[in-house]
């Protein structure tokens, strides 16, 4: 059974997006070793699971990228979250609709190659951490202060830490092993 990781770039004040919807704040802090880090967490992963909105972007980006992230977001199967969305072009994709919680349990049922990691989109991020199936949380801690913006954790939750590692050029990722839900 595959285990459901997040892994979400977040500002030193806990927005793990900008109210401009900018993006250019996740560079603070990035190294070699940070990047490497983040390149094995994704080639590492079994699936990508996205939701629709991350997926429009990514799909009109990575299939003609180069670099080192290329390979895994091309190579790796995708499963992108959307009930309105009727096609997806990316190779290796498929979609899920209807009920969150039941397709991440199916998914994590049906598969054994790897984690599933859902890396993006802060709606569908809240709407997986709602559903209580998260596994693991990998959070990488940017050193910049956006002042303002979108949270990824609305309520109350009880993480384990289980490992930190702080990077060269000053971004430290925290890994957290969910509780499970009672």
């Amino acid at each position: 059974m595959a285990s459901l990781v997040l892994k979400m770039s977040v500002s030193l004040d806990g927005y793990v997006a900008s109210l401009d919807g900018s993006t250019d704040w996740i560079a603070a802090g990035r190294s070699d070793d940070s990047t490497s880090w983040v390149v094995e967490t994704v080639s590492n992963a079994g699936a990508h699971l996205i939701g629709a909105a991350t997926y429009a972007g990514w799909a009109g980006y990575w299939p003609g990228a180069s670099g080192p992230f290329a390979k895994p977001m091309n190579e790796i199967p995708k499963v992108v979250f959307s009930n309105s969305l009727t096609s997806a072009d990316w190779g290796e994709t498929e979609i899920a609709a209807g009920d969150l919680a039941e397709a991440i349990t199916r998914l994590k049922q049906e598969r054994s190659d790897g984690y599933l990691l859902a890396q993006g989109g802060t709606r569908f991020a809240r709407s997986l951490v709602e559903t209580g199936l998260i596994d693991e949380y990998r959070l990488v801690i940017h050193p910049v202060v956006l002042g303002a913006g979108e949270r990824l954790f609305l309520a109350p939750l009880t993480i384990d830490p289980t490992s930190t590692i702080v990077f060269s050029g000053g971004a430290v990722a925290h890994v957290f092993a969910a509780h499970p839900r009672s």
